[in-house]
Order: structure tokens, then C-alpha cells, then sequence
């Protein structure tokens, strides 16, 4: 090597990409990402600055097998030289994640941020100056709203998702000796047409009902099309159309407004399944990127080449596609992470329209901390967010707080008759329910839909029940073969066949069933309604013969649950009509008063971030929307069978994790040690778990979480 020559690469073939090439590369990329919220010159700041250690020779000795080296530090030591913090934080964190910002006086070489730049600046790394002989640091604005603390932090990491998609990316084009190919997508003009091509059948609508559906889609694409990026309610009485109707809001105002992408968010992984396939048939499969827990990996956070080079880290940490269909927990947990590979995607929120479906089912402990992120994007990012669901909540003084500059539009004001016009059920109280008197009620009606609170409940009552017809429904059961009983059940139903159910939460919300009565375990008013809207679903019957009957289980309730069934309560023993809009606002204000103000950010997100100096290490260890994390367990059933054996083959694509994402259950951790003592599982290689003990998997309830003993078998 000639001693004049810094490299930022070396692969095995012996191919060389100099620093300054890496540098300037991943600069004109960085600044390209951040120009969506106007931060062009602190992406080409962070970028440039990012691997200026890399021309220290300890480094370059690295590169042939030395030992590691902190080649970060320097950059972001330089930055603050020139007053340039945030960009400063960025770089310190590009590898091993973003770190607490400490306090000045803190020794040096701990793992704070000003631990690293105290190291730096007594002269403690390996000296790097070389750089200045090919570069200079350029002149970087900071835009006038990052000047606030939280603010600050907000759009640090943002800047960060720029600098690390960057620099995955330009690491990525030269390992693979070929620029990164996107993944094919259409551009929002050709979504716009093949939407208008699905929906052109519903004119004119037939039916008083698909009347009503079909004038709330008018609205929401005349509404999209005038409306600039702000935040926004889409208020839809269950069977409204909800789903299409905010869809087509999002895409008018993406094509009018030039937005780049699309983001669903949707609070439950049941849910997602349903609406992805609704929008692959309307957009293509090509357009719509499925995220959640069934398509994620544990991430190495190392070298950036190291991640490139491995083919599960590649598709589905951008978020570069139209249309991402995601989680809130997934949406909510990247945006206060502060790790490498979860943060990547970002950047790609800018500019973006937002549709948080079932609005109403943000968690409370985390409700503030959620807002605030929610706010931040609309106000400084170019973002529309879209709170969509038929119970809204009370949210607008939370909003008002934190985004006093920004009212919130309803984007389909209803008149007091159109909703009315949507009311197709009754509904009754009957205290409380042993399970085997439950059983008897069910067992009593030829088509009947009972939703509790539990996966225990609901299997110990479908037990009871006896004869033809009747089915259990629970995320036990993985969504393949979910999809294959709804479809038996909806077939029934048109038959006019016995078909009883009893299915926990999951089927209440996005869940197209239409049964002529329901039962429902005493839970949330929110809960209660969407419950509601699977029966009669299509307005075939008078709302009187359609009957929805709220009842308490034998079982104490969930300590989840909880303050949704005490505000619920409430409602019921107080409200003459629990359906109507003064009922649910009652209903959500109540739940925001049970506990106080403080009970919106139980774990003091808010708070730590005001009163500490960028605790971005700290914030990602509370924040986390469920607390006890689950792991899927493939089970190798029918099509999973072949999929899994094409993971043990070391066959990863992005394609094959989304199609197995179909033979996934979700377990926590008590579960999964049971069936690990039972010997009942196998990993795999790339961190997959799979079931190894099919006959633990039932045909009619799913995964059993209670197995015998034995050995787990570990495989590479």
C-alpha cells in the first residue's frame, strides 16, 4: 500500500475503496436524505466527517486483521470544534448506536458522548490529521427549530438515519462492485390509477349502505387532493370503508403535494395482515412493504460492511418502497431507538403521509411520548399524519401542547344523520357469565361470534361447545392458516350453516365477518364497539334483531386492561346510547383522566429528555411499547414446511421471511421456555426459531404453550 494511501474498505478479493472516495460518497448521499426536511448541509457535514478516523494507521492495519479501533470519535471530536453538536452526535454513534450525552467533566473513554470527545481532546486517539491534506469541513446552517433541547434531539436522529443509510449504502455499492438497485416500485401517479381502476366498480353504489360508504370515499380524495400535509382525523363509523377511504386520502395528497411515501401504521400484527393483502391487491406487490415482528432480524451492530454483506439486513431497514404497512410498535420503538439498523429508515418518514389506524389504541403508558413524535414529524418534517378510526380519541389537547402552530382537520365531517345512518346493532348487558354458562348461550345460537379478553378463556369455552360449525380463533394460531378459518367461517355464514366462534381481540378490529349476533367479555368502550362492527355488519338485518351483548367473565380481567374496563364502565352504567359520538368522547376523556397526566408517560420519556443532555441510550432502554417482547416460532406446516427447509439451506431474501412471516406465532418468554425445556424447538443459523414437535401445533387451536419436558435442539 502506498504510505500515502487511507482506505475506508478492503474486501477479500483485494479490491480498495479510498477514504476520501467512501467520505464523499456517503457525504452526496447524506445530504440527498436530509434535504427532505432541509438539512442538506448537515448531511453533507456528517457524511464527510463521519470516517475521518479511518486515516489513522491503526486503522489501516485494521483493515488487514488488526484489532478494532474507535474510528468514529474523531469525527464527531471535530465537528464540536467547529460548533457543530448535533452533527457531532450523529458520527459518535454511526456504529455502535447513539450514546447518552453524559456531562462534561465525565472520564475519559467512557461511553458517553462527552466521555469519547474528552478522550479525543487529551490527545487519547490514534492520530488521524491526514485527512486534512484531502478534505475540509463544510459550512453547515442548522435549521433554526433544532435549536430546542428536545427538538435538537429529535432532528439528531434523524440526521443519524440519514448518515447510517448512507453510509450502509455507499459501503454496500462498493462491496457488491455495483450501485444499490432499489427495489422496483411505481410512482405515486401509476398507484393513483390502479386505485381509481379498483374502486371504479363501486359506481354508482347500489344500496342505501355503499351509498353512504361511497360518498365518505369522495370525500377523503377531494379532501386529500386540497388539503396541504398537516394532522388530521378521519372519523368513520365501523363499516364506513375506512381502509380504502384513508388510502385514497393519503394517495390524492401524495400525488397533489409531491409526498414520497405512504406509512400504515396499524396497533396489531393481526390487523396488518389483512390490510397488506388489501393493498397488494389495489397496488401491486411490488408497492407495499409488510413490518413487523414475522420479518425481523437481530442485528449485529458492527461494522457497517458486516451488515451489508449479510442478506437480512438488506431489504427491509430502508423503507425506500410507496406503501409500508407497520406496527406501532415497530413505527413508535424505531423512532426512539438509538441503534444503527432500527434507526436507518427514518428519514424516509419525511415528507411522508402517516394513517395511524385504530388511532384509539395507542398505549397509554407511552401516549405523550408518542404524540410528541407524532407532532414533531407534522411540524418539522413534511409529514401528514392521519388519526383514522371509527372511535376517536380524545387527543387535541395533547396535540395543542405540543403542536400549538398546527389544528387538526377532520377530513370527513359526518352530519349527526349519516352517522345514524350506520347504526345496525342493539345492545344489551347481562352481568356476569360463568364459562360453562357462556358455552350455553353459544351453544344456543346456530351463528354467534364471542370475543374475551384472554387466549386461555377463549380456548376453555371453545372446548365446551359440541357439534358441527364451531371454530377458535387466536394468535396462536399462525395467519396462513388464521386466513384459511375465516374463510370457512365467512363461507358458513353465507350458507347459513352453524357457525359459532369464539376468537380473542384479534377479530374485532379489520376483520371483514358479518354475524347476526355477539358477545363480548367486558372490556374498553372501544373494544365493545369494534366488537360490534362484526355483527350485521352489512346492515341485512334491523338493528333491533342484531344483538350485541356485553357480559363479565368468570376470570378477573387482565391488569392490562384494567383502566380501559374501569373508563368503559363508566360509560355503561351512565351513557343511555354507548354508540354514540358523545358516549366515545366521554369514554376516551375518562380514560386520560383515570390516572393523570402522568400516566400518559409512565416511564418519563418526556421528562429525562428535558432534563439530561441527549439521553438517547437511556430513552431507547425505557421505551418499549411491550414490555415483555414475544418471539415468533415457525411452525413447519403445510407451505411452512417447505419455506423453513429453504431457511436451513441459508436461502435468505427478503420474499422468503415475508412469506413465512405467514407460519409465525408469536410467544413470550414464559411460553418459549417451556416449549425450549420440552425440546420442542430448533434454531437455526440466521437466529429463526422453529417448532420441531409438529404434534404440539392442533388443527383447531393452534400452538400448545404448555408442553411436556425435555432438550431444545440448537442447530449453527
Amino acid at each position: 500500500m502506498d504510505e500515502h494511501e487511507y482506505l475506508a474498505h478492503l474486501t477479500v478479493d483485494g479490491r480498495k475503496q479510498l477514504a476520501l472516495d467512501h467520505l464523499v460518497g456517503t457525504a452526496s448521499l447524506c445530504s440527498s436524505f436530509a434535504a427532505a426536511f432541509d438539512a442538506e448541509e448537515q448531511g453533507q457535514l456528517a457524511g464527510i466527517a463521519h470516517d475521518i478516523g479511518k486515516y489513522a494507521d491503526a486503522f489501516q492495519r485494521r483493515l488487514h486483521g488488526g484489532p478494532k479501533v474507535d474510528h468514529a470519535t474523531a469525527g464527531a471530536y471535530e465537528c464540536l470544534k467547529i460548533q457543530q453538536p448535533l452533527a457531532a452526535f450523529a458520527i459518535s454513534g454511526h456504529h455502535g448506536g447513539l450514546p447518552d450525552g453524559g456531562g462534561r467533566g465525565d472520564a475519559a473513554g467512557t461511553g458517553t458522548f462527552w466521555g469519547r470527545i474528552n478522550r479525543a481532546s487529551r490527545g487519547k486517539l490514534e492520530d488521524y490529521h491526514a485527512w486534512q491534506s484531502e478534505l475540509s469541513l463544510p459550512q453547515a446552517n442548522l435549521p433554526a427549530f433544532a435549536g430546542k433541547k428536545l427538538e435538537g434531539m429529535f432532528f439528531t436522529r434523524m440526521l443519524f438515519s440519514c448518515l447510517v443509510d448512507a453510509d450502509y449504502t455507499d459501503t454496500a455499492a462498493f462491496i457488491n462492485g455495483c450501485s444499490d438497485t432499489p427495489v422496483p416500485s411505481s410512482s405515486m401517479e401509476e398507484l393513483w390509477r390502479r386505485l381509481q381502476s379498483y374502486i371504479a366498480g363501486w359506481f354508482p353504489p347500489k344500496g342505501a349502505l355503499n351509498t353512504q360508504r361511497c360518498a365518505i370515499l369522495e370525500t377523503c380524495i377531494q379532501a386529500g387532493a386540497e388539503y396541504e400535509p398537516s394532522l388530521f382525523t378521519l372519523t368513520v363509523p365501523t363499516g364506513g370503508g375506512k381502509t380504502v377511504a384513508s388510502l385514497s386520502f393519503a394517495l390524492a395528497q401524495a400525488k397533489a403535494r409531491g409526498m414520497k411515501r405512504i406509512i400504515y401504521v396499524i396497533p396489531y400484527t393481526s390487523i396488518i395482515e389483512q390490510t397488506a393483502q388489501t393493498f397488494r391487491e389495489i397496488l401491486g406487490d411490488e408497492n407495499v412493504l409488510e413490518f413487523h415482528s414475522g420479518v425481523l432480524f437481530d442485528q449485529q451492530e458492527d461494522d457497517a460492511s458486516d451488515q451489508e454483506s449479510n442478506p437480512l439486513t438488506q431489504s427491509a431497514e430502508t423503507w425506500d418502497v410507496p406503501v409500508v404497512v407497520t406496527t406501532a410498535v415497530q413505527f413508535f420503538e424505531s423512532l426512539y431507538t438509538c441503534w444503527p439498523s432500527k434507526c436507518r429508515k427514518l428519514h424516509n418518514l419525511a415528507q411522508s403521509v402517516l394513517i395511524f389506524d385504530e388511532a384509539q389504541m395507542l398505549p397509554l403508558p407511552y401516549l405523550r411520548p408518542c404524540v410528541w413524535a407524532i407532532a414533531q414529524l407534522v411540524r418539522h418534517y413534511g409529514a401528514s399524519a392521519v388519526l383514522c378510526t371509527a372511535t376517536q380519541p380524545a387527543l387535541d389537547s395533547i396535540f395543542q401542547e405540543f403542536a400549538p402552530d398546527t389544528s387538526i382537520r377532520e377530513i370527513c365531517p359526518m352530519a349527526q344523520g349519516r352517522w345514524e345512518s350506520f347504526r345496525r346493532v342493539s345492545f344489551q348487558q347481562v352481568g356476569t357469565l360463568s364459562w360453562a354458562d357462556l358455552a350455553a348461550h353459544l351453544q344456543q345460537q346456530e351463528q354467534v361470534l364471542c370475543i374475551v379478553n384472554t387466549r386461555r378463556a377463549a380456548r376453555e369455552i371453545f372446548h365446551r361447545l359440541f357439534g358441527p360449525g364451531n371454530f377458535h380463533l387466536s394468535t396462536l394460531i399462525y395467519p396462513a392458516h388464521r386466513r384459511r378459518i375465516l374463510d370457512e367461517i365467512r363461507q358458513r355464514l353465507r350458507d347459513g350453516l352453524p357457525c359459532r366462534v369464539v376468537s380473542t381481540s384479534l377479530i374485532e378490529a379489520g376483520v371483514d365477518v358479518d354475524f347476526p349476533t355477539v358477545y363480548r367479555e367486558l372490556a374498553g368502550l372501544d373494544s365493545i364497539l369494534q366488537a360490534a362492527g362484526r355483527c350485521n355488519r352489512e346492515g341485512k338485518r334491523p338493528p333491533e334483531d342484531s344483538l350485541v351483548t356485553i357480559f363479565q367473565g368468570e376470570d378477573p380481567p387482565p391488569c392490562l386492561f384494567e383502566t380501559s374496563i374501569g373508563a368503559g364502565k363508566i360509560v355503561l352504567d351512565h351513557c343511555p346510547d354507548i354508540a354514540s359520538r358523545e358516549a366515545v368522547h366521554i369514554y376516551f376523556s375518562t380514560l386520560l383522566d383515570l390516572k393523570g397526566r402522568d400516566a400518559q408517560d409512565a416511564h418519563h420519556i418526556l421528562s429525562l429528555m428535558e432534563s439530561e443532555f441527549f439521553p438517547f441510550r437511556t430513552v431507547a432502554e425505557r421505551f418499549h411499547l411491550i414490555d415483555s417482547p414475544t418471539t415468533t416460532v415457525y411452525i413447519p406446516r403445510d407451505e411452512g414446511d417447505e419455506l423453513v427447509d429453504l431457511l436451513r439451506n441459508g436461502q435468505y431474501s427478503r420474499a422468503l421471511y415475508r412469506r413465512l412471516g405467514q407460519y409465525g406465532v408469536s410467544a413470550y418468554p414464559q411460553h418459549l421456555a417451556a416449549l425450549e425445556q420440552a425440546g420442542a424447538l430448533e434454531h437455526l443459523g440466521d437466529g429463526s426459531v422453529v417448532l420441531r414437535d409438529v404434534s404440539l401445533y392442533a388443527q383447531d387451536t393452534g400452538l400448545t404453550l404448555e408442553p411436556g419436558g425435555g432438550n431444545a435442539l440448537f442447530i449453527g
